[in-house]
């Protein structure tokens, strides 16, 4: 998947994360509400191409960035698992 790793539940994509030890960016799927308040957190960014469909980045560069990019991936989770039906391209 483009040089990252995808994960999924079902067919619908809902992170990815690079392949490559120089790259540390988390890319995240959230619903409106969740992205909106990530939003407001420092080091999460809208994704630069994505940032309409719901998706954010965040960067984990050391130990410290795991537990709220965790936290968000587990949202991500969440918000995918209880939309399975969902088109992606909404």
């Amino acid at each position: 998947m483009f040089g990252r790793w995808g994960y999924f539940v079902g067919d619908r994509l809902f992170a990815t994360f690079p392949l490559h030890e120089k790259e540390r960016d988390l890319w995240l799927r959230l619903g409106a509400r969740d992205q909106a308040r990530a939003l407001a957190v420092p080091g999460v960014r809208p994704h630069r191409r994505f940032a309409r469909r719901g998706w954010i980045e965040i960067d984990v560069n050391e130990p410290a960035d795991l537990g709220h990019a965790l936290r968000w991936l587990r949202r991500a989770h969440a918000e995918v698992s209880a939309h399975p039906g969902e088109d992606e391209s909404s």
